[in-house]
């Protein structure tokens, strides 16, 4: 999936996903929630807060 029609699927522009992952930019919890329902895993899977 290109950034591009990840970020039409959550609704944001291709530069926040970029940002996102890049991790320059912490999305808002309903964005990262969006993310998450996509590629069908939990949101902890997606993003993790802090050094792990």
């Amino acid at each position: 999936m290109t950034q591009q029609e990840l970020a039409d699927r959550v609704g944001v522009t291709r530069q926040m996903v970029n940002a996102i992952e890049g991790n320059k930019y912490s999305p808002l919890l309903q964005v990262a929630f969006r993310i998450a329902r996509v590629f069908v895993v939990p949101l902890e899977r997606v993003f993790q807060h802090g050094e792990e």
